[in-house]
């Protein structure tokens, strides 16, 4: 009947324990309605679909190579090792802060002797201890509660942080990958215009020593030539540099002697952008600034909780003997029990202070969350805006370009009638190659704005 008893009041106090935990969801939702007032659309998306973004997106740019290298850096990278390892090092904080909701349960084992330092014959006296002793700070207040969930709610936000430091790096390797390419298709094209410079030079000349030409026209050519070594150059640096950012990211030794594709990828179409709020569910950044909020908020729950008293369970249950070969036949069993209460009378305000310190907190994750949440919407509309941009330019320097070969093809046929010198065709020769090094430059500026728009909107890997 005792033990019946003692059960009841035990459920009594659980039960006492669970309604008393506070629920901040509530508020975190409020906060982050009143945070950030998303519009009903983005300014600069002239498309009527609003579905979601195709998890297979990056299949769009059609390039298995570049995939590969994708699913390299999520395997290899630095600093997504270490992100990893923090994510891994978060949960375990707030699984180790879930264990003070459980009683502790030690065994104590112990062997004592003690006599006195004379000449008496009173005999030296023997006892051997086992005890159990186990004891449980009841979470009346909710305050362990709130620290775990609190633990928690951080934890998540490390692994959103975690997930976006994927999405960064692909988009960063995605992006060194494709101006590698670029690099190397410049570089064909620049040294085919070094060529054509050259003999440009060399008729020059030629012409110079027959008294066809001034010495102006000379210094000129070798001026235009001087330059394009000098692009080349550059062009060449770019690459190499290119080369060993994504090796480093690739983790890699970063040597410049990285095999790529020898043309860009496709160029997919633009996603469905979908609408802003749904930037606020999806990007992983903006969901960790979210928990951050909701951490700060059970932390301040945990923070009040910590003034109010503290009220904990502790029992014993000992087997005393005058050994230990004897404790251990349990003959004479001895149990405590009690209970404590433990009140918060005087600290100098340090307790007040925390719980100040912990509302300060909460203040700032949502400013944090609102600053996340527009450098979003302002990455959005910037990489929306520049697509357009990018796509009238493009179609204008298609067009130079059509015109440039075509006015090539031109003069070819007129420098075999004897119309025009081989000058003048080298000439409209060399417009036509840098018609051609304008378009390559304008497709990897497209390919670059889709990566950077698909990361905006939070698309996954």
């Amino acid at each position: 009947m005792k033990n019946i008893f003692k059960i009841n009041i035990l459920l009594v106090l659980l039960s006492i324990i669970i309604s008393c935990a506070t629920d901040t969801s509530g508020d975190v939702k409020d906060a982050t309605d009143t945070a950030i007032n998303a519009p009903d659309k983005f300014s600069t998306n002239n498309l009527d679909k609003t579905d979601d973004i195709s998890p297979k997106w990056l299949s769009g740019f059609n390039d298995p190579l570049m995939l590969k290298f994708i699913k390299e850096v999520i395997k290899n990278n630095y600093d997504l090792k270490i992100a990893a390892l923090n994510m891994n090092k978060s949960w375990l904080l707030a699984k180790q802060a879930g264990s003070a909701l459980y009683p502790t349960l030690d065994l104590s084992i112990n062997q004592t002797e003690q006599g006195v330092l004379d000449d008496t014959d009173v005999p030296n006296s023997k006892s051997g201890t086992i005890a159990l002793q186990t004891s449980w700070e009841l979470d009346l207040w909710g305050r362990i509660s709130s620290g775990v969930k609190s633990a928690e709610a951080h934890a998540q936000s490390v692994e959103a942080d975690y997930l976006f430091a994927q999405y960064s790096l692909s988009a960063g390797v995605a992006k060194n990958y494709i101006k590698i390419i670029e690099t190397k298709l410049q570089t064909e094209i620049a040294i085919k215009n070094l060529k054509i410079i050259q003999e440009i030079v060399r008729i020059t000349e030629a012409k110079y020593e027959s008294g066809a030409s001034s010495s102006l026209d000379v210094a000129l050519g070798l001026s235009n030539l001087s330059s394009a070594q000098e692009q080349l150059i550059i062009i060449k640096k770019v690459q190499r540099d290119s080369m060993r950012a994504l090796e480093f990211l690739l983790g890699r030794y970063p040597n410049a002697q990285l095999e790529v594709a020898n043309k860009l990828p496709n160029t997919p179409p633009p996603p469905s952008v979908g609408l802003p709020s749904q930037i606020l569910e999806r990007r992983p950044d903006i969901i960790s600034a979210e928990r951050n909020i909701a951490s700060a908020f059970d932390a301040t729950e945990q923070k009040k909780a910590a003034r109010l008293p503290s009220f904990s369970l502790t029992g014993t249950l000992a087997s005393t003997s005058d050994s230990l070969s004897n404790a251990v036949k349990f003959d004479t069993v001895g149990w405590q029990l009690s209970a404590n209460i433990l009140a918060p009378l005087f600290d100098a305000g340090r307790r007040k202070i925390d719980m100040q310190i912990a509302t300060e907190t909460q203040k700032q994750a949502v400013v944090n969350y609102t600053k996340t949440a527009m450098s979003a919407f302002l990455e959005v509309e910037k990489n929306l805006d520049q697509g357009v941009a990018l796509s009238k330019r493009q179609i204008q320097l298609l067009e130079a370009q059509k015109q440039s070969n075509k006015a090539y093809n031109i003069a070819q046929l007129r420098y075999k009638e004897g119309e025009i010198s081989l000058l003048d065709t080298i000439q409209i020769q060399q417009k036509a190659i840098v018609a051609d090094s304008n378009v390559l430059s304008i497709k990897q500026a497209l390919l670059e704005q889709r990566i950077n728009l698909y990361l905006s909107l939070g698309g996954s890997w």
